[in-house]
């Protein structure tokens, strides 16, 4: 066991890590408007002066787990109208594809418990293009590609500087800060360097006045202390101004009022900027800065040294040592888990994936019952809000540190998108992925009615149901991991607060309760061919394939779950046999709604469709292509022998099913026909359905990308799909790129671009079939190649394509980075790895969120 492995068992390691976000301007629970709009109440502009109510933001920073100290850096180029302090980006209603972030920083290096950590940001020695990326987007369409900071020409002759953030921890309350700022140009450029520490304000809202205070001591040292984390230093190396004021809102700037404050949060910005009295001459505050004024040699570094502590002893002269002994536990800790990893490249990718997910996490502080009636000590909220946004969910009060998709473009936990993350954790941090799991399933999160919360955008929207997926697979990876020795508390936990949520899916999603889902746009944005959240005006109802085929997997996941407890505890029998009854409900509704040709599965066709129900019952087929028609093939288990002997309820369920509706046996594949090591498959899709979606699925005329498999199929380009339903006209034709609509704020594209999460479902239930076909079902792959390959051997071709689209090819360039020469050959841009929220089904360049490595971070499980 190395270092950082059994620094793991410590949870106090965790006290302090990258909880800040990168953006907390512009998010739902900052908003007090009355008409909901989140990104005009607080704007990037207005940041700098507003002091947040429930979380901070910052570049490269850090806070405790309850964030109320929090650190980060400000830099100054000596043109930039305002310190940089945060990164900068686009609204939503300013981007032509939706908010999105202006600017280039990397996430290189993290260990489980922050014991080491290394970020990077390119800041630009000119003037930095604020209205120009502002005006351009705007100018740009939907149908153009985003205009990004290096398509300014800012950085076109190397004129701005890396600066790297590095963390070393040597105790709980012991962090080593080094700063290296790089100047990549060909002559000497001056900057501002503020390391800057700040209290979360806790003393403005009505409820605990306490004021907790920082504070000058002798030379560069600053005195911190509050009174639930007792008394700290920041300690920083080399000469230089300290500067004060308060995390506390600039009313005159913001709302032309004074108050009391003179020094407000803005203070320090002010006073560099303009050199203006705006900062506290008594060297006190709850926001301070350490103010290095340096000026780095043409090609040449500087680097500065902090450290924070408990210990008012501790300087620098072990500082060097210190940092050493943890970058070379961090190598440890990764070449322990890469073992078999001897491409260097690769190991890097995946080394930087991992980075991202730690750098991700977040503390997530939001009451809806407080947000809703206001706080003692503020004017109370508009009355509309108590009947907008998330007003059915005031028991939700979350305060935890959680994985975040991405922090600046979705500073906001979302369902489905956090059991995935949890399936990247596992390798590196197993109790933590187990612990997000749990965080949903808690009071405080889950709806009374069953409902787990989507995203703070809207609460109760619906994610596909895939929780209780990713607690099967993290339960049976702790059990391998321990010798066989599962975690059934934490198993049993999860699953009974599982079935009020599957039961809040048979009641709520099941219109006609006949086991044939809805669910709305269920995470996939605009992937249908109209808004599948749209209340039709006939009554008119989508019933989805995805929606039912997640409840089959659904049902699937809680079964094994079931028989897994019923081991330990008999009682458990009765309900895995009802999990098997529902999915066998489902599979049969699937197949034969109503009569002729009205089931989801299209003979002719040979593939899955979603089909809307009219007023007089009768059904229209929406005849899309796209990954919709696959997610059946996720609803699988395989069953050794001894599941079936060791569970006599369950094994008598099976056998009345086969003897007493054998039609519907006959749909759940061949559970009585014995695989591979004596296995049994329940799944929904029996050898010939399964090849023909497969066809579809690895031809490159369709769905089969070089880097994996296409959302929408590629057949839709030049066969777009047309339907009307009530006199209205709807379209759709595959898009590998950007979105060409405004639905769900038209910034993600579900039309054509590759996904990783669904990838991975793909590739996944795949090996699962491989475990019970073994290797002598094969299909062609490529359609059409004349190559034959068993569904391992796809699945591992699946997975090989998506890790091209970081690798380098053939030309040397890296897919994900698209047609930037600068970024492709660079030495300072070349091997720093953004892993976006998805990529073109062509090309498999990164669009989207250019920091999700949430779910994208599951490429660490294939590169």
């Amino acid at each position: 066991m190395n270092k950082e492995q059994e620094r793991l068992k410590d949870t106090d390691w965790k006290k302090w890590g990258p909880y800040i976000s990168d953006r907390q301007w512009g998010t739902v629970r900052e908003d007090y408007s009355a008409d909901g709009d989140a990104w005009s109440y607080i704007t990037h502009d207005m940041a700098r002066s507003k002091a947040y109510r429930w979380g901070e933001e910052g570049i490269a920073g850090i806070c405790d787990r309850e964030q109320l100290l929090c650190f980060s850096i400000a830099l100054w180029n000596k043109k930039d109208p305002i310190l940089k302090e945060r990164y900068f980006g686009l609204s939503n209603p300013e981007g032509n594809h939706g908010e999105d972030v202006k600017e280039l920083y990397y996430y290189l290096d993290n260990t489980p418990t922050h014991s080491y950590m290394k970020m990077l940001y390119k800041y630009p020695q000119q003037e930095f293009p604020y209205a120009l990326l502002v005006d351009e987007n705007k100018r740009r369409t939907r149908n153009d590609p985003e205009f990004e900071l290096i398509d300014t020409g800012i950085l076109d002759q190397n004129e701005y500087f890396d600066v790297f953030t590095e963390y070393a921890k040597n105790a709980t309350d012991d962090i080593l800060i080094k700063i290296t700022i790089y100047n990549r140009s060909g002559s000497d450029a001056a900057l501002n360097v503020l390391p800057t520490v700040w209290f979360r304000n806790t003393w403005a809202w009505g409820y605990d006045g306490y004021k907790p205070e920082i504070c000058a001591e002798s030379g560069e040292v600053l005195g911190i202390f509050h009174k639930d984390l007792g008394q700290l230093w920041l300690k920083a190396e080399g000469q230089a101004d300290l500067l004060f004021c308060d995390n506390e809102t600039n009313t005159k700037r913001l709302y032309n009022y004074a108050d009391s404050n003179p020094y407000p949060k803005d203070g320090i910005n002010d006073h560099i900027i303009k050199g203006v009295a705006t900062i506290n001459p008594q060297k006190k505050g709850t926001k301070a800065a350490v103010n290095y004024d340096i000026n780095v040699p043409a090609g040449q570094s500087a680097t500065l040294r902090l450290r924070l502590s408990a210990d008012a002893e501790n300087g620098f002269v072990d500082f060097d040592k210190l940092f050493d002994a943890r970058k070379a536990e961090a190598d440890a800790f990764y070449n322990d888990l890469q073992k078999d990893k001897t491409n260097a490249d690769c190991a890097m990718i995946k080394r930087q994936a991992f980075a991202g997910m730690l750098w991700n996490k977040q503390f997530y502080y939001y009451d809806i019952h407080q947000w809703l009636n206001g706080d003692p000590a503020q004017p109370k909220p508009p009355a509309e809000r108590l009947n907008g946004r998330n007003t059915q969910w005031q028991h939700l009060n979350n305060r935890d540190v959680i994985s975040m998709p991405d922090k600046w473009e979705y500073p906001w936990f979302a369902a489905w998108d956090l059991a995935f993350h949890t399936l990247a954790f596992v390798h590196i941090d197993i109790e933590f992925a187990k612990r997000q799991l749990m965080l949903l399933v808690r009071d405080w999160y889950m709806h009374p009615n069953g409902q787990l919360p989507a995203y703070e955008w809207s609460f109760g929207d619906a994610n596909p149901p895939v929780h209780a997926m990713a607690t099967w697979k993290i339960y049976k990876q702790d059990k391998a991991n321990n010798n066989g020795q599962g975690d059934t508390y934490f198993l049993e936990r999860v699953f009974h607060k599982l079935m009020l949520n599957f039961t809040w899916w048979v009641n709520r999603k099941d219109a006609s309760g006949k086991n044939v889902f809805e669910g709305g746009f269920l995470g996939l944005d605009n992937i249908g061919i109209f808004d599948r959240n749209t209340q039709l005006p006939l009554g008119e109802h989508l019933e989805q394939v995805d929606g039912t085929g997640w409840m089959a997997m659904y049902s699937l996941n809680m079964m094994a779950i079931a028989a897994e407890l019923a081991i330990g505890n008999k009682a458990y029998a009765d309900i895995a046999s009802k999990f098997f009854e529902h999915f066998i409900y489902i599979a049969d509704a699937m197949a034969n709604m109503g009569t002729g040709a009205q089931g989801l599965w299209d003979e002719e066709d040979g593939f899955f469709y979603d089909q809307l129900r009219l007023a007089d019952n009768t059904t229209q087929k929406m005849k899309v292509r796209s990954i919709v028609g696959f997610v059946p093939l996720f609803a699988i288990e395989v069953l050794n022998d001894t599941d079936i002997e060791n569970n006599p309820i369950f094994q008598t369920r099976l056998q009345w099913f086969q003897d007493n509706r054998p039609d519907l046996a006959s749909l759940v594949s061949s559970w009585n026909e014995k695989g591979c090591d004596d296995k049994h498959l329940v799944s929904l899709l029996r050898r010939y359905r399964m090849k023909s979606m497969l066809k579809y699925m690895l031809d490159e005329n369709e769905f089969l990308s070089p880097h994996g498999i296409r959302s929408v199929s590629k057949y839709h380009l030049n066969n777009p799909c047309h339907v009307t339903v009530n006199g209205m006209e709807f379209n759709m034709k595959y898009l590998p790129g950007e979105s060409d609509s405004g639905l769900f704020g038209g910034n993600s594209n579900w039309r054509g671009p590759i996904w990783v999460p669904v990838n991975y479902m793909i590739i996944e239930s795949l090996y699962r079939y491989h475990e019970y076909y073994g290797n002598d079902f094969k299909v062609e792959c490529p359609t059409g190649s004349g190559n034959f390959m068993d569904l391992k051997q796809v699945g591992d071709e699946l997975y090989n394509r998506l890790s091209k689209i970081f690798l380098r090819n053939d030309d040397g360039n890296r897919p994900v980075f698209g047609t930037y020469p600068q970024i492709q050959t660079d030495a300072e841009f070349k091997d720093h790895i953004l892993f976006y929220e998805y990529f073109d089904g062509d090309t498999g360049k990164g669009l989207g969120a250019s920091h999700q490595t949430g779910w994208t971070g599951l490429v660490a499980n294939s590169i």
